[in-house]
């Protein structure tokens, strides 16, 4: 039998990371922690950035927009799957499913354009330390921070508008804690082959793109390091790309599961992948960044000493 096609749906349904009824209390308090965790750890970066006057440099700018972008990212997903929980409904409106969409995927490349950024911003303190400030100054990495706004919502536009155009047949539950384009598109009974070229090309643009600038940054970076003749001087210019290498590996890694889980449509694969890349990775940046960074826990020490009084 035939699928019915519906072009008039009102709403989609969310099946979640679980069937099992008594596992959503513990589903409930372990993301509602994580959520948590992320908002007031990024929150507390901003903070700490914004407040220190010695930290108003380029490689802190791409920080703070980068945690900034990772509280909406999470934002984008968990405040909705935490209130299907508590109010245990499954319910997405067809509004909100095309809105949830067009957020996740303009912060998601808003990611991987600030990791990139920030690989170059390390390429030029690294390779070329006495013109670090003459080539990155204030309207340079205004502009690229810019362009990556820019260019993350036209692509987030184009898609979301081009999911407005499917319709959609009567089985409406989608396997996942959030509307993500490919599951969406694969609900669709109307033909959606363009829409799988657009979205596959702008992820391989994305991924190709992100990929060979950070490849060629750190080539270069390694490649100086090497000419560094004493020990201490190699180890210190490491130390200032560490964590940015740090959560550029790990979200190298969630994502690619995440891709290679979704090409496969295996849900559960695919859905405990998106946990890694939209609600772990977030989290544990903050802890990156103010563990392997001395400014950074110098502004935090500071920020701690003023609560305090």
């Amino acid at each position: 039998m035939e699928p019915e096609n519906d072009t008039s749906i009102s709403e989609f349904y969310l099946m979640g990371l679980s069937k099992e009824p008594e596992l959503q209390p513990l589903i409930f308090g372990l993301f509602l922690s994580m959520y948590l965790i992320t908002v007031f750890g990024n929150l507390i970066i901003i903070l700490a950035i914004s407040l220190e006057a010695p930290l108003q440099t380029a490689m802190y700018f791409f920080l703070s927009n980068l945690s900034f972008v990772d509280m909406c990212f999470t934002s984008t997903t968990i405040p909705k799957m935490l209130q299907n929980i508590w109010t245990q409904s499954k319910v997405i409106t067809y509004e909100g499913c095309i809105i949830q969409m067009y957020f996740f995927i303009l912060f998601a490349g808003l990611d991987i354009l600030l990791l990139t950024v920030m690989a170059y911003d390390r390429y030029v303190a690294i390779c070329h330390p006495l013109h670090y400030t003459v080539i990155m100054k204030p309207l340079l990495y205004g502009l690229l921070v810019l362009a990556s706004w820019i260019m993350t919502a036209l692509n987030s536009l184009l898609q979301s508008i081009m999911v407005l155009w499917l319709s959609f047949c009567t089985d409406l539950e989608i396997p996942h804690f959030f509307c993500g384009i490919n599951q969406v598109v694969q609900l669709a009974c109307s033909d959606t082959s363009l829409n799988d070229t657009v979205m596959y090309f702008a992820a391989g643009v994305y991924a190709g793109a992100s990929l060979t600038g950070i490849l060629y940054s750190y080539s270069k970076i390694v490649s100086s390091i090497r000419r560094i003749s004493s020990v201490q001087g190699k180890y210190k210019a490491f130390s200032t790309c560490a964590s940015h290498l740090s959560v550029v590996s790990f979200y190298c890694t969630s994502l690619g599961v995440y891709l290679s889980s979704s090409a496969t449509h295996s849900s559960h694969s695919s859905a405990f992948a998106s946990v890694m890349y939209t609600v772990v990775t977030p989290m544990l940046n903050p802890f990156i960044y103010s563990l392997r960074n001395k400014d950074i826990k110098r502004a935090l020490r500071r920020i701690i000493g003023m609560a305090a009084l």
